[in-house]
């Protein structure tokens, strides 16, 4: 596995996260076993403490959460996915990658497969809004997404996942 961070910086409309990157996991999974089992996100999420709350796509459109982090595990197919907001940058992604988005980063579907399987999940206790534009926000919206603790695991590695040193 090979694991990268990025951070994007506040555009106006798309806050992304004041002080943690986004965390790229590529081969997160070997794909050859995602082949026997579409459910081994749902598993390695769910076994580091994390919840799944979908198994689907992502959204075509520029949208970020600001009251909780997320996680997607790309269980099929592949996709190019802008990640930062408008500024930010596009990615590739494949079968048996993740992404660890923090709080306020933007992301949206570019272009996918059409067999894209997208496993999301969230820290335990959290639920997720959906915001499109942070443009005339008051600061609520971004003391918000400063407020969102650290989670106690990365969602892929653990206790002791590359999450814990990139988010300290």
């Amino acid at each position: 596995m090979r694991v990268e961070g990025f951070s994007f910086a506040d555009d106006g409309d798309v806050p992304n996260h004041p002080r943690w990157p986004l965390v790229v996991y590529a081969g997160a999974i070997d794909p050859g076993f995602l082949a026997a089992s579409e459910h081994a996100f749902d598993r390695l999420f769910e076994r580091n403490g994390w919840v799944v709350g979908f198994r689907n796509g992502i959204y075509p459109f520029t949208h970020f959460h600001s009251n909780t982090h997320e996680v997607l595990g790309i269980a099929r197919g592949e996709a190019t996915v802008q990640l930062g907001g408008e500024a930010g940058r596009a990615f590739i992604v494949k079968a048996g990658d993740a992404l660890l988005l923090p709080a306020g980063t933007g992301h949206r579907l570019i272009s996918s497969s059409r067999a894209l399987l997208v496993i999301g999940g969230y820290p335990p206790g959290h639920d997720y809004d959906l915001i499109r534009s942070a443009a005339g926000d008051t600061g609520a919206i971004r003391a918000r997404i400063a407020a969102v603790a650290r989670p106690d695991a990365d969602p892929v590695g653990g206790a002791d996942g590359p999450m814990i040193a990139l988010w300290t």
